[in-house]
Protein backbone atom coordinates (compact mmCIF):
# COMPACT_ATOMS: atom_id res chain seq x y z
CA UNK A 1 0.00 0.00 0.00
CA UNK A 2 1.26 3.25 -0.77
CA UNK A 3 0.38 4.45 2.86
CA UNK A 4 3.51 2.01 3.97
CA UNK A 5 5.49 3.43 1.36
CA UNK A 6 5.75 7.06 2.94
CA UNK A 7 9.17 8.28 4.25
CA UNK A 8 7.65 9.74 7.79
CA UNK A 9 5.77 5.93 8.39
CA UNK A 10 9.35 4.29 7.86
CA UNK A 11 10.97 6.67 10.28
CA UNK A 12 7.82 6.92 13.41
CA UNK A 13 8.38 3.29 12.95
CA UNK A 14 11.90 2.99 13.07
CA UNK A 15 11.46 5.94 16.05
CA UNK A 16 9.25 3.32 17.76
CA UNK A 17 11.72 0.72 17.51
CA UNK A 18 13.94 2.85 19.07
CA UNK A 19 11.85 3.51 21.84
CA UNK A 20 11.44 0.31 22.24
CA UNK A 21 15.08 -0.91 23.14
CA UNK A 22 15.42 2.01 25.47
CA UNK A 23 12.48 0.59 27.19
CA UNK A 24 14.14 -3.15 27.43
CA UNK A 25 17.60 -1.56 28.55
CA UNK A 26 16.12 0.33 30.86
CA UNK A 27 13.89 -1.94 32.37
CA UNK A 28 11.52 0.50 33.84
CA UNK A 29 8.27 -0.44 35.01
CA UNK A 30 4.90 1.46 33.85
CA UNK A 31 3.64 2.35 36.94
CA UNK A 32 7.57 4.18 38.13
CA UNK A 33 6.99 7.37 38.75
CA UNK A 34 10.56 8.17 37.14
CA UNK A 35 9.12 6.96 33.55
CA UNK A 36 10.43 8.62 30.80
CA UNK A 37 7.58 8.13 27.82
CA UNK A 38 8.34 9.16 24.64
CA UNK A 39 4.92 9.23 22.57
CA UNK A 40 4.35 8.91 18.34
CA UNK A 41 3.83 12.43 18.54
CA UNK A 42 7.00 13.38 20.56
CA UNK A 43 8.93 11.46 18.15
CA UNK A 44 7.03 12.88 15.13
CA UNK A 45 7.80 16.39 16.58
CA UNK A 46 11.59 15.40 16.54
CA UNK A 47 11.62 14.05 12.87
CA UNK A 48 9.61 17.29 11.60
CA UNK A 49 11.97 19.43 14.23
CA UNK A 50 14.96 17.78 12.16
CA UNK A 51 13.54 18.21 8.71
CA UNK A 52 12.44 21.49 8.92
CA UNK A 53 16.35 22.51 10.08
CA UNK A 54 18.57 19.89 7.49
CA UNK A 55 15.51 19.61 4.87
CA UNK A 56 15.87 16.07 4.78
CA UNK A 57 14.79 13.55 7.56
CA UNK A 58 17.19 12.19 9.94
CA UNK A 59 19.18 8.83 9.28
CA UNK A 60 18.75 6.40 11.26
CA UNK A 61 21.60 7.22 13.28
CA UNK A 62 20.51 10.21 13.40
CA UNK A 63 17.45 10.04 14.68
CA UNK A 64 18.86 7.47 18.00
CA UNK A 65 21.01 10.44 18.51
CA UNK A 66 18.08 12.84 18.57
CA UNK A 67 16.25 10.63 20.92
CA UNK A 68 18.86 9.58 22.92
CA UNK A 69 19.58 13.51 23.20
CA UNK A 70 15.93 13.86 24.19
CA UNK A 71 15.90 11.55 27.07
CA UNK A 72 19.17 13.01 28.47
CA UNK A 73 17.81 16.32 28.21
CA UNK A 74 14.77 15.10 29.84
CA UNK A 75 15.97 13.30 33.05
CA UNK A 76 18.21 16.23 33.20
CA UNK A 77 15.20 18.69 33.30
CA UNK A 78 13.35 16.60 35.69
CA UNK A 79 16.73 16.81 38.45
CA UNK A 80 17.06 19.86 37.79
CA UNK A 81 13.90 20.89 39.09
CA UNK A 82 14.44 18.24 41.86
CA UNK A 83 17.19 20.04 43.22
CA UNK A 84 15.12 23.22 42.48
CA UNK A 85 17.88 24.89 40.49
CA UNK A 86 15.26 26.83 39.06
CA UNK A 87 14.35 28.48 41.88
CA UNK A 88 16.94 31.27 42.17
CA UNK A 89 17.86 31.33 38.37
CA UNK A 90 16.28 35.09 37.11
CA UNK A 91 16.09 33.59 33.73
CA UNK A 92 14.67 30.32 34.05
CA UNK A 93 12.09 31.78 36.42
CA UNK A 94 11.00 34.28 33.45
CA UNK A 95 11.01 32.30 30.73
CA UNK A 96 8.75 29.74 32.25
CA UNK A 97 6.51 32.47 32.77
CA UNK A 98 6.61 33.96 29.71
CA UNK A 99 5.53 30.55 28.15
CA UNK A 100 3.01 30.73 30.75
CA UNK A 101 1.79 33.62 29.40
CA UNK A 102 1.87 32.85 26.25
CA UNK A 103 -0.87 30.36 26.47
CA UNK A 104 -2.98 33.44 27.02
CA UNK A 105 -1.83 35.60 24.79
CA UNK A 106 -2.47 32.79 22.13
CA UNK A 107 -6.04 32.88 22.73
CA UNK A 108 -6.42 36.66 22.61
CA UNK A 109 -4.43 36.88 19.41
CA UNK A 110 -6.92 34.54 18.05
CA UNK A 111 -9.80 37.30 18.41
CA UNK A 112 -11.25 38.93 15.23
CA UNK A 113 -12.57 42.49 15.92
CA UNK A 114 -15.55 44.13 14.08
CA UNK A 115 -16.09 46.80 12.55
CA UNK A 116 -18.09 47.82 15.69
CA UNK A 117 -14.99 46.81 18.04
CA UNK A 118 -12.33 49.01 15.88
CA UNK A 119 -14.87 51.89 15.79
CA UNK A 120 -15.29 51.99 19.88
CA UNK A 121 -11.76 51.42 20.16
CA UNK A 122 -10.89 54.34 18.05
CA UNK A 123 -13.21 56.62 19.71
CA UNK A 124 -12.04 55.55 23.01
CA UNK A 125 -8.63 55.92 22.62
CA UNK A 126 -8.37 59.03 20.63
CA UNK A 127 -5.18 60.10 22.18
CA UNK A 128 -3.44 56.83 20.78
CA UNK A 129 -4.12 57.93 16.79
CA UNK A 130 -4.47 61.68 16.92
CA UNK A 131 -2.26 63.34 14.29
CA UNK A 132 0.17 65.91 15.12
CA UNK A 133 -0.62 69.63 14.01
CA UNK A 134 1.71 70.55 11.61
CA UNK A 135 3.41 74.09 10.41
CA UNK A 136 5.26 75.86 8.14
CA UNK A 137 7.23 78.93 9.46
CA UNK A 138 10.32 81.37 9.14
CA UNK A 139 11.80 83.18 12.07
CA UNK A 140 14.22 85.70 12.54
CA UNK A 141 16.13 85.10 15.42
CA UNK A 142 17.44 87.59 18.10
CA UNK A 143 20.44 87.03 20.21
CA UNK A 144 19.21 87.63 23.76
CA UNK A 145 23.39 88.60 24.57
CA UNK A 146 23.17 91.39 21.94
CA UNK A 147 20.58 92.90 22.68
CA UNK A 148 19.78 92.73 26.10
CA UNK A 149 18.09 95.79 27.63
CA UNK A 150 16.68 96.71 24.31
CA UNK A 151 15.07 93.38 23.06
CA UNK A 152 11.75 94.53 23.02
CA UNK A 153 12.60 98.18 21.19
CA UNK A 154 14.62 95.93 18.41
CA UNK A 155 12.04 93.70 18.26
CA UNK A 156 9.50 96.16 17.72
CA UNK A 157 11.29 97.99 15.30
CA UNK A 158 12.05 94.96 13.12
CA UNK A 159 8.09 93.95 13.26
CA UNK A 160 7.38 97.05 11.35
CA UNK A 161 10.10 96.58 8.78
CA UNK A 162 8.74 92.95 8.36
CA UNK A 163 5.05 94.13 8.07
CA UNK A 164 6.10 97.81 5.81
CA UNK A 165 7.09 95.82 2.44
CA UNK A 166 6.92 92.61 0.98
CA UNK A 167 10.30 93.14 -1.09
CA UNK A 168 11.84 92.94 2.77
CA UNK A 169 14.15 89.51 3.09
CA UNK A 170 13.98 88.33 6.71
CA UNK A 171 17.16 86.31 5.81
CA UNK A 172 19.35 88.99 5.98
CA UNK A 173 17.56 90.12 9.17
CA UNK A 174 18.52 89.59 12.99
CA UNK A 175 21.27 87.89 14.20
CA UNK A 176 23.27 84.53 12.99
CA UNK A 177 21.52 80.99 14.09
CA UNK A 178 22.77 77.56 13.92
CA UNK A 179 19.94 76.33 12.70
CA UNK A 180 17.28 76.68 9.87
CA UNK A 181 15.40 79.81 9.72
CA UNK A 182 12.61 78.34 7.46
CA UNK A 183 10.57 75.36 8.73
CA UNK A 184 8.24 73.42 5.95
CA UNK A 185 5.54 71.19 7.41
CA UNK A 186 7.31 70.13 10.39
CA UNK A 187 5.06 68.74 13.60
CA UNK A 188 4.39 70.58 16.61
CA UNK A 189 6.29 67.66 18.31
CA UNK A 190 9.66 68.42 16.30
CA UNK A 191 8.63 72.22 16.80
CA UNK A 192 8.84 71.31 20.68
CA UNK A 193 12.31 69.27 20.44
CA UNK A 194 13.76 72.08 18.83
CA UNK A 195 12.59 75.44 20.24
CA UNK A 196 11.15 74.56 23.68
CA UNK A 197 7.66 73.92 24.93
CA UNK A 198 7.08 77.70 25.12
CA UNK A 199 7.63 78.31 21.91
CA UNK A 200 5.66 75.27 20.37
CA UNK A 201 2.84 76.47 22.47
CA UNK A 202 2.96 80.21 21.05
CA UNK A 203 3.06 79.88 17.76
CA UNK A 204 0.70 76.78 17.78
CA UNK A 205 -1.96 79.50 18.27
CA UNK A 206 -0.44 82.25 15.93
CA UNK A 207 -2.49 83.94 13.60
CA UNK A 208 -0.90 82.36 9.84
CA UNK A 209 -0.22 85.18 7.95
CA UNK A 210 1.22 87.75 10.08
CA UNK A 211 4.32 88.46 11.79
CA UNK A 212 5.10 88.17 16.00
CA UNK A 213 7.08 88.38 18.60
CA UNK A 214 9.81 88.16 20.51
CA UNK A 215 9.06 84.56 21.28
CA UNK A 216 10.90 83.39 23.35
CA UNK A 217 13.02 79.68 22.90
CA UNK A 218 15.45 77.70 24.57
CA UNK A 219 17.81 79.50 22.00
CA UNK A 220 16.61 82.76 22.70
CA UNK A 221 14.29 84.89 20.92
CA UNK A 222 12.53 85.30 17.97
CA UNK A 223 10.37 87.23 15.20
CA UNK A 224 7.84 84.58 13.68
CA UNK A 225 5.91 84.55 10.63
CA UNK A 226 3.89 81.35 10.35
CA UNK A 227 2.71 80.55 7.30
CA UNK A 228 0.78 77.07 6.86
CA UNK A 229 -1.03 75.28 10.14
CA UNK A 230 -2.92 71.70 9.71
CA UNK A 231 -4.55 71.21 12.81
CA UNK A 232 -4.30 67.95 14.69
CA UNK A 233 -7.21 65.77 14.21
CA UNK A 234 -8.41 61.72 14.89
CA UNK A 235 -8.58 60.26 11.68
CA UNK A 236 -11.49 57.97 10.02
CA UNK A 237 -10.51 54.44 10.90
CA UNK A 238 -10.46 53.88 6.89
CA UNK A 239 -7.38 56.12 7.22
CA UNK A 240 -5.67 53.81 10.85
CA UNK A 241 -7.54 50.51 10.78
CA UNK A 242 -4.55 48.45 10.64
CA UNK A 243 -3.09 50.96 13.73
CA UNK A 244 -5.88 50.83 15.60
CA UNK A 245 -6.14 46.89 14.79
CA UNK A 246 -2.50 46.15 16.38
CA UNK A 247 -3.39 47.96 19.16
CA UNK A 248 -6.98 46.24 19.78
CA UNK A 249 -5.20 43.30 19.87
CA UNK A 250 -2.52 44.60 22.01
CA UNK A 251 -5.41 45.89 24.35
CA UNK A 252 -6.79 41.94 24.28
CA UNK A 253 -3.79 40.44 24.94
CA UNK A 254 -3.21 42.72 28.02
CA UNK A 255 -6.63 42.36 29.13
CA UNK A 256 -6.43 38.42 29.04
CA UNK A 257 -3.38 38.19 31.19
CA UNK A 258 -4.99 40.39 33.69
CA UNK A 259 -7.70 37.97 33.96
CA UNK A 260 -5.17 35.00 33.97
CA UNK A 261 -3.09 36.13 36.70
CA UNK A 262 -6.81 37.55 38.32
CA UNK A 263 -7.90 34.11 38.55
CA UNK A 264 -4.08 32.07 39.20
CA UNK A 265 -3.75 34.05 42.02
CA UNK A 266 -7.25 33.32 43.64
CA UNK A 267 -5.65 30.03 44.73
CA UNK A 268 -2.50 31.68 46.69
CA UNK A 269 -2.61 33.44 49.77
CA UNK A 270 0.16 36.15 49.33
CA UNK A 271 2.28 37.86 52.01
CA UNK A 272 4.70 40.64 51.22
CA UNK A 273 6.99 41.30 54.31
CA UNK A 274 7.26 44.82 55.08
CA UNK A 275 10.44 46.49 56.75
CA UNK A 276 10.61 46.68 60.03
CA UNK A 277 8.43 47.27 62.62
CA UNK A 278 5.30 47.42 59.81
CA UNK A 279 2.65 45.24 59.39
CA UNK A 280 2.91 42.32 56.74
CA UNK A 281 0.87 43.38 53.79
CA UNK A 282 -1.84 41.18 52.01
CA UNK A 283 -1.38 41.05 48.36
CA UNK A 284 -4.00 39.84 46.20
Amino acid sequence: MKFFREPLVHFLVLGAAIFAAFNLTTRHKIDRPREIVISRGTLENIVTGFSRTWQRPPSEDELRGLVRDYIREEAAYREALAFGLDRDDTIVRRRLRQKLEFLSDDRASRAVPSEADLNQFLQSHTELFHTDTVLSFRHVYLNPQLHRATLQVDASRLLVLLGSSAAVNPDILGDPFLLESHFEHISLSDVKKTFGEKFASAIADATPGHWQGPVESGLGHHLVLVSQRRDGRVPALTDVRDQVRREWLNAKRNEATDKFYETLLRSYSVKVESPANQKIAQVR
